[in-house]
């Protein structure tokens, strides 16, 4: 009922523009104007806009190398964003960092993290403090299905259920940890089984609905600021693309990409605002196009950008 039109538009414009982010930065690798690797979250978007549509404005997130779409969410500037995966001054670290490493404290949002599991102590640390301070802030904590097998894992939701911290554990498991698929890698059948024995609610949610992610995160976040501890949600998800740049993605079907394709989150939720008359294909269409405007304006800024001089290319780069 707290699902305001005004808030389903902004979901439905955040969903778009993480799609057309993720599409474009594919675009610019394959024409070489982005070095190292992405590692792009078409398919997946659903989860993150649904989630952080969950916190309040000043509440904190931790991120993943999967991370464009969190950042987005959370209010991230797409030309800084563009200008930091071409590798340019104006970038969120002045082009230092790349795509695996984006933070903008500004917005709460901590950081991404090369580091398969590496959010999840910054986020138990990021609660721990807001604890201490009584700043009634909650911290929303991105980690993949491959991470729920580290060691900092356990340790971390351990000690933030000893503790009761005020944190939000949420693992987007698109079924595959690399090329290894969950089920060849991990003991227990879903990620949320694990909550048990840290004495916390564990929820699966269907991470491709965006407004059952949104309400599975919400329960989950007013309890954390209730001073009641942390939750584990697993959103079962799907990335059409390979795990990385450099994924030759033969260890998946052609049918299980397209099965996974026909439950497209974007089409789902425009498909659900028209039918139950909360949106006109027209309101949509309007959205859809300014964001296409705002994606390639943010594009020509990075590429206007200067790059590093090599006189200070190493600034922030080493204590």
């Amino acid at each position: 009922m707290d699902l305001t039109k005004e808030k389903r538009l902004w979901m439905y414009r955040k969903m778009y523009e993480i799609r057309r982010f993720e599409l474009e930065v594919d675009r610019l690798f394959k024409a070489n104007m982005i070095w190292g690797t992405c590692h792009l979250s078409v398919g997946e978007e659903a989860t993150a806009v649904g989630a952080i549509a969950a916190l309040e404005a000043d509440d904190m997130i931790t991120s993943t190398h999967r991370g464009h779409g969190h950042c987005i969410a959370k209010g991230g500037r797409l030309p800084q964003m563009f200008a930091e995966l071409l590798g340019r001054e104006t970038g969120y670290c002045r082009g230092r960092g790349g795509s695996m490493h984006i933070a903008d404290i500004e917005t709460g949002n901590l950081g991404a993290n090369g580091i398969v599991g590496g959010g999840v102590p910054i986020a138990t640390g990021a609660a721990l403090a807001s604890k201490m301070k009584k700043d009634g802030k909650v911290t929303l904590c991105f980690f993949g299905d491959g991470a729920n097998n580290q060691g900092v894992f356990h340790e971390s939701l351990n000690i933030a259920s000893l503790w009761r911290l005020p944190v939000v554990y949420l693992c987007e498991n698109n079924l595959y940890g690399m090329s290894v698929a969950f089920s060849r890698s991990t003991a227990v059948k879903n990620v949320a089984d694990r909550a048990a024995a840290y004495d916390m609610p564990g929820e699966i949610v269907d991470g491709n609905d965006v407004e059952a992610v949104y309400h599975v995160v919400k329960k989950a976040v007013e309890r954390a600021r209730r001073g009641e501890g942390p939750s584990l949600i697993e959103a079962k998800t799907y990335r059409w693309l390979g795990h990385s740049k450099s994924d030759a993605n033969v260890y998946r079907t052609k049918e299980e990409i397209e099965e996974w394709k026909q439950k497209c989150p974007i089409k789902r939720y425009r498909l659900k605002l028209v039918e139950e008359k909360i949106a006109t294909e027209e309101e949509l269409d309007r959205i859809e196009k300014e964001v296409e405007r705002e994606i390639q304006d943010a594009i020509e800024y990075a590429k206007n950008s200067p790059e590093p001089s090599l006189e200070d290319i190493a600034d922030g780069v080493y204590a």
